[in-house]
């Protein structure tokens, strides 16, 4: 199920990109904003349905730990990988400023958690944010120069292999988003056995396990980037899907239900994604390349704090007792996460 799990998000969040960047550019939408939207928000819809698919089936500690557990994912392998292949480097401003919006959302999250609850108008507003973030980008985007047109042109033309009609590419997204849905099911269902099996807690699993399994078609896309030496695409790409997370799953999820903030994840793992957000902040404004070294830094960083989450160094739960304490059970998690297949078919 790992496996199969694995090549469904690969090729979904592939297929999905292609669908979407085709039907954006039929529509007359402004290169920049495909590079930082469609492209970025198109590989976040596996946290946004196992985010909500969470709340709705009792269990927000998931959703919660699903969007920082992403957003460490994101920063510290998402750019960290592709680095150790080749230093990439933003020299976009568009993006730097997207980066500054970043970190500045970032902080407020954090404030906002540090109230143990986020309440469901406070989810509207933070949906409310994105979609001036997206109508903000849409008419900027509008007005970049030529020589930063020219770069996200050339960016989003190494997405090949595209349809090249509406219908077509409508088709590619539907059957994109399907393969996202069925293969972070099926990567999870599979992940959390396994987890459980070595006796980690719920919440560790939503951190890493599920964080990361969600993370994946970031990951690729990264990757592919780097290989093309296209660092304003790896940035871009993390830096718009963060946004996505904090703004548009944690906004929608806590507007369905009030989302409550595990006591754990404010004492430890909130601080570790603003620490994340700092470590390649300066990059990002200053245009400054991650080289490989540090691409290695923030790879072994990301693996260090999954191992503390493991050895229950955040003050979560790992052995069988300390679950059984836990008001979740491990059949109630598996049901959970089984359910986004279920809703589907």
């Amino acid at each position: 199920m790992v496996a199969g799990g694995l090549v469904l998000l690969l090729i979904g969040g592939d297929v999905l990109v292609r669908g979407a960047v085709t039907l954006a550019q039929r529509l007359a939408v402004p290169p920049l904003v495909i590079g930082l939207t469609v492209v970025a928000f198109g590989t976040s819809s596996p946290e946004l349905v196992v985010s909500l698919d969470a709340v709705l089936s009792g269990a927000p500690e998931i959703a919660i730990g699903n969007v920082i557990g992403s957003n460490i994912a994101n920063i510290l392998l998402v750019l960290g990988l592709p680095a150790i292949i080749f230093p990439i480097a933003c020299d976009v401003e568009a993006i730097r400023r997207d980066g500054a919006i970043m970190f500045a959302i970032s902080i407020a999250f954090a404030a906002l958690c540090l109230s143990g609850q986020i309440l469901n108008w406070q989810g509207a507003i933070m949906t409310s944010l994105l979609c001036g973030y997206l109508t903000w980008s849409y008419f900027s985007g509008r007005e970049e120069n030529e020589v930063t047109a020219e770069a996200i042109v050339d960016e989003i033309e190494g997405i090949a292999a595209r349809p090249h009609s509406i219908w077509l590419s409508l088709t590619f997204i539907l059957v994109g988003i399907a393969g996202l849905v069925y293969g972070a099911d099926m990567l999870i269902d599979g992940a959390v056995v396994l987890a459980l099996a070595a006796g980690v807690s719920e919440a560790t699993i939503g951190l890493s396990l599920i964080a990361l399994g969600t993370s994946l078609p970031e990951l690729a896309t990264s990757l592919v980037a780097a290989i093309r030496r296209h660092g304003d695409v790896a940035i871009g790409n993390v830096v718009g899907s963060n946004l996505f997370n904090i703004l548009g799953i944690m906004g929608i999820t806590s507007m369905v239900r009030t989302v409550p903030i595990p006591d754990q994840i404010v004492a430890y793992d909130l601080w570790i994604m603003l620490a994340a957000a700092i470590l390649i902040t300066p990059f990002v404004l200053r245009g400054r390349p991650i080289s490989r070294r540090y691409g290695g830094f923030l790879a072994l960083a990301y693996f260090i704090y999954v191992l503390s989450l493991y050895h229950g160094m955040s003050g979560m739960p790992k052995t069988e007792a300390e679950q059984a304490a836990q008001p979740k059970t491990v059949k109630q998690t598996v049901q959970i996460l089984s359910m986004p297949a279920k809703l589907l078919g």
